[in-house]
């Protein structure tokens, strides 16, 4: 959520960046707002000055009572009763207006940063960089379902006889592989400073709306029936909202975490041959990393975090590549984005693995996050980028570390957490 102050004094800098998002039915927003905060200050301002009549009319009481001049005191009653039921109505408009405010500027976009490229939608995206040669072996690389089904690797089927499409069972040392690049991401991101945390999987409904947009919540999150709460899509929304109405000493600045969770997504399975395998699926399992900092911090911030992920995946022989997001594929609340594209061997193209995103003061705001300093209190920035996120990372490891023979290559970094093994072999 933008400063309210943008929207009184350059109405036409908040429309440009509507614009710059490809959100034209947004425009009349901004006008409706400007009006309606307009209002809401005049009235804000008859409910103070009433207030501060009616205090000093009321002072007069007591001395009319002292006075022995009782019937003028008790008009002076009825004066202030007329006036307390008239800051009543007033009262009323006054959060009325602030609740039609509140709404109508969740819908308007955070401001992007001047160098987001501008484009319509993810086609748009521009490749900035890449890290390792995309490599296609002499062989044929199985799609990652077969893989995974060479060594009893994953059980579909009894998953959707337990809960349905979009789940399920993974096995013995896939599971395992799995299971060591998740600890693997934890265990390098305390190296670099950051605190692990286990935070909880479920979160209520203003929390889900400090950190995401009403379309992202209704795409994405399940609701749990009768219950103020959420199941997450991803740790980094209760990891931020833990620090929901809190004052933080610049001191203590930045806060840098990382978390583990299991995520859980309406999101359905892709069409074709993607639907017998893991690509996409309602549960799924991620190391996370957020930053809260000074606002002056958060594009080095930005830089560092997808630079983690970079060095992550190289260290599992993935080749990838930096895909600057551009207007039209940032969400409401980004400034700015950036996607982490693994190499598939098997399809000879890149596909995403991670996410990294500043979002500016946009969910300090919504939720209320702030930091105390010698000049007073401010809104904080908070920034989030995924670790690994599995089976996605399961599925580029397996490409990339795939052997003529069947066999996969446990990248070296991984062999401590898989007992020392260097690679699978097919029984």
């Amino acid at each position: 959520m933008i400063d309210i102050k943008l929207i009184r004094e350059n109405k036409d800098l908040v429309k440009e960046n509507i614009k710059k998002k490809f959100q034209d039915e947004k425009l009349p927003l901004v006008d409706e707002i400007y009006e309606l905060d307009i209002k809401y200050r005049e009235t804000k301002k008859k409910a103070d000055d009433m207030r501060s009549k009616k205090n000093d009319i009321s002072a007069q009481i007591g001395l009319l009572m002292r006075e022995k001049k009782v019937e003028e005191a008790n008009k002076t009653k009825d004066t202030v009763a007329k006036m307390n039921e008239e800051i009543l109505n007033l009262e009323k408009e006054e959060e009325s207006l602030s609740a039609e405010i509140k709404t109508k500027m969740m819908a308007i976009p955070q401001i992007i940063d001047a160098s987001v490229p501008i484009g319509k939608d993810d086609t748009l995206n521009v490749e900035v960089e890449r890290f390792g040669e995309p490599v296609v072996p002499d062989y044929e690389i199985p799609y990652h379902a077969d893989i995974i089904a060479k060594f009893n690797g994953m059980d579909k089927e009894a998953a959707g006889r337990t809960s349905g499409e979009g789940f399920y069972y993974l096995m013995g040392d896939i599971a395992r592989l799995h299971e060591a690049m998740l600890a693997y991401a934890r265990d390098f991101m305390i190296d670099k400073g950051f605190t692990y945390a286990i935070p909880p999987f479920m979160i209520h409904g203003n929390v889900v709306e400090g950190v995401m947009s009403f379309p992202e919540m209704q795409a994405m999150m399940y609701k749990i029936d009768g219950e103020d709460l959420y199941l997450i899509g991803t740790s980094e929304h209760s990891m931020i909202g833990k620090f929901k109405d809190q004052i933080i000493k610049t001191s203590d600045l930045p806060i840098t975490m990382t978390s583990y969770s299991p995520c859980f997504r309406k999101e359905g399975g892709s069409h074709g041959l993607e639907e017998r395998g893991l690509y996409r699926v309602h549960q799924f399992e991620k190391q996370e990393m957020i930053v809260i900092c000074d606002p002056k911090d958060s594009m080095d911030w930005y830089n560092k975090m997808w630079h983690y992920s970079v060095e992550i995946f190289r260290n599992f022989n993935i080749p990838v590549r930096q895909l600057e997001c551009c207007s039209g594929d940032l969400a409401d609340l980004k400034v700015k984005s950036c996607d982490i594209e693994a190499w598939s061997p098997r399809q000879q193209k890149y596909f995403e693995v991670c996410s990294c995103s500043t979002l500016g003061d946009a969910q300090a705001r919504r939720l209320g996050i702030r930091a105390k300093g010698e000049n007073g209190t401010y809104y904080v920035h908070t920034l989030n980028n995924t670790v690994v996120a599995s089976p996605r990372g399961l599925i580029a490891l397996l490409e990339n570390n795939y052997n003529a023979d069947g066999s996969i290559t446990i990248p070296v970094v991984l062999r401590p957490y898989m007992g020392g093994k260097e690679k699978i072999e097919v029984k």
